[in-house]
């Protein structure tokens, strides 16, 4: 991709995700109002749906695959694959109700609202495959600006009831969400070209779905671990503390994101050398905007929470603080795990580098969170994430043959074509 599309591209997604991220504060800023208690239920909540999500998430990644590296037909897959979630939605469904019986705590004996939708909920990352292989980031970016939309003015009203406060905001997350996963599953369908659904070319390709789906599940569990660890230490109101930093601190994914999905189809073409090049390109591009970005992050939060959400929810800046380096290293991990799912046709790789991450995290927070509580979360978080993040950049200058000088622009950089 030549720098100008890539740059357009990305400029496309982060307009979309600044809308997004600006409902989602708003979100967060209307739930962390009803108190920590609240706010960390929501964040628990919130983050198995996320594992659900992302569990399954291989559909669609399959999907851009097939289209931006093979060129495939997209009506007869997209059918099968839609069809497929719908089957998956429902087997989630039924152990999430499982669970929610078992439970007795908050938010787990909530889980029943996640039943519900559960099957309408992974329609979205499935049928965003077909705009994301084709490159099309208007279509790709609606449901994510439509979702918290729906939600921001679902809780309004529903937080204005007479039902506790715990379930009135869940209930407005889970309503939202599958309202749009139905819209984003026949928008796409229609924009396809309905098509008799064909799993034939799916043959032989649930091996990688499912590295795929174990991949972004360990992915999911390196960002949430901590989240969970800190609950069960300190109950739900350090967690919703805790949880407030780690959502404003991956606001500087915001840009490696947009960067990413910009060029997903491109780093999946067939050119083996082009597809090296774009990726490094991102990365370089997500490093030096995240690194910019931290320390003017940290210094609109230091002014805007304890105002805008509470004296309660000054405890979250240490956190964020110590949160913020790990984070912004980090967002190359997209730009790379793109490279090594759609490019090599490797999620394990990626799935690697996120299991060393996460078992660098645990090992970690077992000695820092009894002692620092949600700063010791934040410290662990952000070593692992360091040291993970290196070991994925030697990864991919090896398989590409590149010396570490490229990451700065050196000469072979220029010599692509990329400077």
């Amino acid at each position: 991709m030549p720098p100008r599309s890539l740059a357009r591209g990305a400029a496309l997604n982060l307009a979309a995700r600044l809308a997004a991220v600006a409902l989602g504060l708003a979100i967060l800023v209307t739930v962390a109002r009803l108190g920590p208690a609240v706010q960390g239920a929501f964040a628990l909540f919130v983050a198995i749906e996320s594992a659900l999500l992302t569990l399954f998430s291989g559909l669609g990644l399959l999907l851009a695959r097939e289209l931006s590296h093979r060129e495939a037909r997209p009506g007869p897959l997209l059918g099968a694959l839609l069809l497929a979630a719908l089957g998956l939605g429902v087997v989630a469904a039924l152990v999430l109700l499982g669970a929610s019986v078992w439970a007795e705590a908050e938010p787990y004996r909530h889980l029943w609202l996640l039943a519900l939708a559960a099957p309408f909920l992974l329609l979205v990352p499935t049928a965003s495959g077909l705009w994301l292989g084709q490159g099309r980031m208007g279509p790709l970016n609606a449901p994510q600006v439509a979702a918290p939309a729906l939600v921001l003015g679902l809780l309004l009203v529903l937080t204005q009831g007479a039902a506790p406060a715990a379930l009135a905001v869940l209930a407005a997350w889970v309503l939202g969400k599958a309202l749009v996963g139905v819209c984003t599953g026949l928008a796409a369908w229609r924009d396809a070209g309905p098509a008799a659904p064909d799993a034939g070319p799916l043959r032989g390709q649930w091996r990688f779905v499912a590295t795929i789906g174990a991949t972004n599940v360990v992915s999911l569990l390196n960002y949430r671990a901590t989240l969970f660890l800190l609950e069960r230490h300190g109950g739900l109101a350090e967690a919703g503390v805790y949880s407030v930093a780690v959502q404003v601190a991956e606001l500087l994914w915001l840009l490696s994101s947009a960067v990413t999905v910009s060029a997903y189809h491109r780093i999946g073409a067939p050119d083996a050398q082009q597809a090296a090049r774009t990726t490094l390109r991102a990365v370089q591009v997500n490093l030096l905007a995240t690194l910019a970005a931290a320390p003017l992050l940290y210094a609109g939060a230091t002014l805007a929470l304890p105002r805008v959400l509470g004296a309660a929810y000054a405890g979250a800046l240490l956190p964020l603080g110590l949160l913020l380096p790990g984070i912004a290293g980090y967002a190359a991990a997209s730009s790379l795990s793109a490279y090594y799912t759609n490019q090599r046709g490797r999620p394990q790789w990626s799935a690697a580098i996120a299991g060393l991450s996460l078992a660098l995290t645990l090992a970690i927070a077992a000695w820092s969170i009894p002692r620092y509580g949600a700063a010791g979360a934040a410290l662990a978080t952000s070593l692992a994430y360091g040291l993970a993040i290196a070991v994925a950049l030697a990864l991919f200058l090896r398989d590409t043959r590149l010396p570490w000088t490229a990451l700065f622009g050196g000469r072979h950089t220029r010599q692509s074509g990329l400077a």
